[in-house]
Order: C-alpha cells, then sequence, then structure tokens
C-alpha cells in the first residue's frame, strides 16, 4: 500500500479520536483545528517509522497525546484537560450513584473539571486516554511506562478525585 494510501486509511479510521483528543487538551476551536493539523503532519512525517509493534490506533493515540503535550509548549503547567458532561467514559474515574439531582451532578462535574485542571501534565494524559477507553496495556505504550505502573497511578489518581469530590471523606473504591 502506498504511504498516501495508507495515511488516508489511518484518517478515516482515527480522525474523531484525534479530534476528540484535540479537544481534551484545548477549548479554543481554532487552536483545536491547528492542533489537529500537527498531528495529521506528525502521522504522516513518522508514517514510516511506524514498526508494527503495536495496534496503528495505539500508535495515532502516541501521537496525538505527544503532539498535543508539545503543541501547548511551555503552558504545560495551565494546561487544561477540557472534559464535557458528554464525554465518553467520565464515569470511569468517578461513580455516579451518589448524584440525586442534576444541580448536584453540575456541581460535581465543575468541581471534577477543576480537579482534573489540577493534575500534572501526565496525569492529565492518563485520565484522557482513559477517557477515551483505552485498556491499560494500550495506555501504557501510549505514555510509554509499563502497565502496573499506568495501573497504579489511575487509581491513586481516582482515589484523589473522590476524596476531593466528597469533601475528604475517603471511602473503599
Amino acid at each position: 500500500m502506498k504511504k498516501e494510501e495508507h495515511f488516508n486509511q489511518i484518517l478515516s479510521e482515527n480522525s474523531d479520536r484525534i479530534q476528540r483528543i484535540c479537544r481534551y487538551y484545548n477549548s479554543n476551536t481554532e487552536d483545536q483545528k491547528d492542533m489537529y493539523q500537527e498531528v495529521l503532519v506528525n502521522i504522516w512525517k513518522s508514517l514510516d517509522n511506524f514498526r508494527g509493534d503495536s495496534a496503528i490506533s495505539t500508535w495515532v493515540y502516541r501521537v496525538a497525546v505527544n503532539t498535543s503535550l508539545s503543541f501547548t509548549g511551555k503552558t504545560y503547567k495551565q494546561m487544561k484537560l477540557i472534559v464535557s458532561t458528554d464525554t465518553q467514559n467520565l464515569s470511569s474515574i468517578l461513580d455516579d450513584e451518589g448524584l440525586e439531582d442534576k444541580q448536584k451532578e453540575e456541581s460535581q462535574f465543575n468541581l471534577l473539571q477543576s480537579e482534573l485542571n489540577m493534575l500534572s501534565v501526565i496525569d492529565k494524559a492518563l485520565i484522557s486516554l482513559m477517557l477515551e477507553g483505552l485498556s491499560m496495556k494500550d495506555i501504557a505504550d501510549v505514555i510509554g511506562i509499563s502497565e502496573p505502573n499506568v495501573k497504579v497511578k489511575i487509581h491513586r489518581i481516582k482515589a484523589q478525585l473522590k476524596t476531593k469530590l466528597t469533601g475528604g471523606v475517603t471511602y473503599e473504591l
């Protein structure tokens, strides 16, 4: 398969994923578009180096996350992770059982958004990939750390978030 055909196939299969990653890392629509274009350029440039050690979708996530992180440049610390109430796997971060009404849910969501933005860059990347529904193994491949390390980090992040969202009351996960 020619490089151009391969690229177009990757794009048709992964365009939505790439756009979601860009939305996670930037709230400005124009910046999202620029970031998306930069991801495509980086996929094109590094396509010849893809060896097939991981699934193509995992590789695309890696390129998208790394591009998004470098796109934000020196503003890593201020980088926001943008989630919305319709974000796919939001319930994977928190158990929604305790939310009785919409208003409480809204305030919990706003607090969650705030807490997510206080996470370190690597933790934001881990959470964004978890929200995408990636397996622990795939997250490990994208981020470049071991699978057990991913599990421990995500467990700690979730525990930390639950503690903050329950006003300091801790309970078993």
